[in-house]
């Protein structure tokens, strides 16, 4: 049974860890329970070691995707023995953890007449690697440096991922959603089976344009009275890159900005689920200024919410700072 899907904003909008501090996940990365890795659509995810371990080997189609279709790095590569690569490729990563530079630098050593560049980026896309700390830690430095996951981890891959079971935690972080919102999230494809399989144990609704959307049966699901908190989302937060339609979160009397949510070196501000600015933190001697751009029709009424949950998001992210301040200004 279908029906219209609520009007209210975002679910996630309400999900805020209690009393995190950073110096928690530090701990987590340096005990390895914790790691950095190109996963979903092949860029780089924080995730628990156990979850990794389980989605690189889902998410390695796209990776080969990417590429040897989709990637000049691959027509550089053609006609080489790739499986030969990867073995030296392992062994040097696992031996010694470097920069890509630093793998492109010895690839060249072994084979000369082969682009270094194409070479390192097979290895760093066709192994299951990940970045090593200190790369990641909250307020410190490092280079970005790779091995694999079996020598980082100690344990081998997922033998048996189930695609079923990665939809239902999709579901739980950003449903309502359509089949293609997930493809988007992920970058894999063809995922309408595996939806379909799974169609007895969820609800479905079709938002305004008709689309079918699904839906985890114990998800909450507001009324659309209900009033969503004000979130300073961070640089391609995947609530925003979720998602193949993101109209649900611009309101008609805003301009939907270029590539919201992905790129450039801004967060974006949602108000009531919708998107209503960005912002960004400088750091200038040890004094933190947190600078917000409100585009066009946020409500003068939201100010004091969005001034509110600016400052903690300034006492959580510029601790280290002797003073921090707010400046609504256009970048």
């Amino acid at each position: 049974m279908q029906s219209q899907v609520p009007k209210s904003p975002y679910v996630g909008l309400w999900a805020r860890l209690q009393d995190f501090q950073a110096d928690e996940l530090a701990g987590l990365m340096t005990s390895r329970q914790a790691v950095r890795a190109p996963l979903m659509r092949a860029t780089i995810h924080l995730t628990s070691a156990r979850d990794c371990l389980t989605l690189w080997p889902l998410m390695q189609p796209v990776l080969e995707r990417n590429l040897f279709t989709g990637s000049p790095f691959g027509r550089n590569l053609k006609g080489m023995d790739i499986a030969a690569l990867l073995d030296v490729g392992r062994e040097l990563i696992e031996e010694e953890p470097g920069t890509t530079a630093e793998l492109k630098r010895l690839l060249t050593e072994r084979w000369p007449d082969r682009d270094g560049a194409s070479m390192a980026y097979a290895v760093n896309h066709l192994l299951p690697v990940v970045q090593v700390t200190p790369r990641g830690l909250w307020l410190e430095t490092g280079q970005t440096k790779w091995t694999t996951t079996w020598a980082w981890l100690g344990q081998g891959l997922d033998p048996a991922p189930a695609i079923e079971r990665l939809i239902l935690r999709y579901l739980g972080a950003f449903g309502p959603a359509s089949v293609a919102d997930m493809q988007n999230w992920s970058g894999l494809t063809r995922l309408r089976e595996a939806f379909e399989s799974l169609r007895p144990q969820l609800l479905t609704f079709r938002d305004p344009q008709g689309k079918e959307l699904f839906d985890l049966p114990e998800a909450p699901r507001p009324e659309a009275s209900v009033m969503a908190p004000v979130r300073f989302l961070p640089v391609y937060d995947n609530l925003l890159l979720g998602h193949a339609d993101r109209s649900r979160f611009f309101a008609k009397d805003t301009a939907i900005p270029p590539y919201p949510g992905n790129g450039r070196d801004v967060g974006s501000i949602l108000v009531n689920g919708f998107l209503r600015g960005i912002w960004k933190i400088d750091n200038e001697k040890r004094a933190a200024i947190l600078r917000i751009e409100a585009f066009e029709g946020l409500p003068a009424a939201y100010l004091p919410d969005v001034t509110d949950e600016g400052h903690r998001l300034l006492t959580f992210a510029a601790a280290g700072a002797r003073t921090g301040e707010i400046a609504f200004t256009p970048f």
